[in-house]
């Protein structure tokens, strides 16, 4: 895969420090996948764990059918900050944002206490607690999936 490159150099993030805390603090990502010969992406809640991404969801679907055929995927978030406005014309508008781009491979968990582990890191992200029970029925009936990244890319338009 070619390395994804900016174009306006000043807007890169390259801090990984940085570039996890937009990851840490952002509620939705959307992943982009592969559905036969054309993108799909869907919003999701999901988790970072150093250079791993967690979400979970139902144990069928049309998501998870995608990344068995082809497990290689695009992770987006971003924080929208504000509206910069000008006297007069467009030129002067402008949106202050950051985001995060990422490339990785998306592999579905089924060892029961992987699972487990990526199911406590999604909570401990929303709830600050990482010591949650889940019933064998809740474990087995999810699916859980983990993102290896491979890349991370940032960008930051300041207000």
């Amino acid at each position: 895969m070619r390395e994804p490159r900016m174009r306006n150099t000043k807007k890169e993030i390259t801090d990984r420090e940085e570039l996890h805390r937009i990851l840490d603090q952002a509620m939705v990502m959307r992943l982009g996948m592969i559905d036969g010969e054309r993108p799909y992406v869907v919003p999701l809640n999901f988790a970072r764990e150093g250079e791993a991404i967690w979400f979970h969801g139902a144990a069928a679907g049309h998501k998870l059918d995608c990344l068995r055929a082809a497990p290689a995927v695009c992770i987006e978030v971003d924080r929208f900050i504000g509206l910069r406005t000008g006297p007069g014309a467009c030129d002067d508008w402008s949106s202050a944002y950051e985001s995060v781009i990422g490339f990785g491979t998306a592999e579905i968990v089924e060892d029961a206490a992987e699972k487990l582990h990526g199911l406590r890191v999604l909570m401990g992200k929303h709830s600050g607690r990482e010591d949650w029970e889940f019933s064998e029925a809740s474990v087995k009936g999810t699916a859980v999936v983990r993102i290896r990244l491979d890349t991370l890319t940032g960008k930051r338009s300041p207000a």
